[in-house]
């Protein structure tokens, strides 16, 4: 097999496998190098039946793209935001390296163009709940654990499955110095006085919605890529919008004609950004944490 000469013969062997079992026997006629990510490989599949993505990484966490599989199909299940449809996943024959095939979509250049679809699209997916915050099994955000065990309360699933590993994280890293953890601890202790279980509901997120995680399928259809997802408040996927850009107001002003934002929310977006800023300290170091100091010293002084 020489369609990609970047692929070991024994991965090529097995995403031709995975591609048999899934209804293509091939052969793969190309294999070409996609970028884009930093955590796994990813190339293009090309057979005479059709295209695939695939990412492959050569030492993953356990259940790594089996957790982002099962997160793919709970949200196509949902039906409201397009997600690329799981072709297959499972692990070499030979090595520990774990992989994930999914259908190729082609992008639009026009990404913005499909702002205002998206915007409906997930204040529709923010619609569909289940009775209690998290999932009936843990995954993870990037390559950190996600813990999801299931809870009634908000406040309680926030601080104890979200904030809570990530300081240990932290803390382990040596990113936790003792200001930064007094008031961490402050924080946590005192989330009920921002957040009013009342008004929070069990929605379906995606659990990582920058803007590198979507895009715009040819026929200008939104799609949402790499998730995290979990049953949580619907305002911490919105607060992730905003941390890094990439969604323009027409995304937001669409989202709102479907389902208005809470009383409140400007004040409590800090608090919920503050947990994917704790990841990123706990993935990429110090540089953040600065981000991390300014939002705690906002809420506690």
């Amino acid at each position: 097999m020489k369609a990609g000469g970047f692929l070991s013969e024994s991965l090529m062997q097995t995403f031709s496998d995975a591609l048999r079992a899934a209804g293509d026997s091939g052969p793969v006629q190309q294999a070409s190098t996609v970028g884009g990510g930093d955590i796994n490989h990813a190339a293009r599949l090309t057979t005479p039946k059709g295209r695939y993505f695939v990412k492959w990484h050569r030492t993953p966490p356990p259940h790594f793209f089996e957790c982002e599989a099962r997160g793919l199909e709970l949200l196509q299940r949902a039906g409201c935001v397009r997600v690329p449809e799981v072709v297959g996943q499972g692990q070499a024959a030979d090595s520990p390296t774990a992989y994930l095939i999914l259908e190729w979509i082609d992008r639009n250049g026009g990404k913005y163009n499909a702002a205002r679809a998206l915007g409906r699209q997930l204040a529709e997916q923010h619609r569909y709940r289940q009775p209690f915050y998290g999932l009936d099994y843990d995954n993870y955000i990037g390559q950190l654990p996600q813990p999801n065990r299931r809870s009634s309360s908000w406040v309680e699933f926030y601080r104890d499955r979200r904030l809570g590993p990530q300081r240990a994280l932290a803390e382990q890293h040596g990113y936790l110095p003792p200001a930064r953890a007094r008031r961490l601890d402050r924080l946590m202790d005192r989330l009920g006085e921002w957040i009013d279980e009342r008004r929070s509901q069990p929605s379906l997120l995606h659990g990582d919605l920058w803007g590198g995680n979507w895009m715009a399928a040819l026929n200008g259809d939104p799609v949402l890529i790499d998730p995290a997802v979990y049953y949580g408040d619907r305002e911490a996927d919105l607060a992730m919008t905003t941390l890094f850009g990439g969604f323009p107001p027409d995304f937001y002003s669409a989202y709102k004609e479907v389902f208005p934002f809470a009383p409140g929310y400007e004040e409590r977006q800090p608090l919920y950004q503050l947990y994917y800023l704790l990841v990123h300290l706990n993935l990429f170091g110090e540089s953040y944490g600065s981000r991390v100091d300014s939002i705690l010293q906002r809420y506690v002084g």
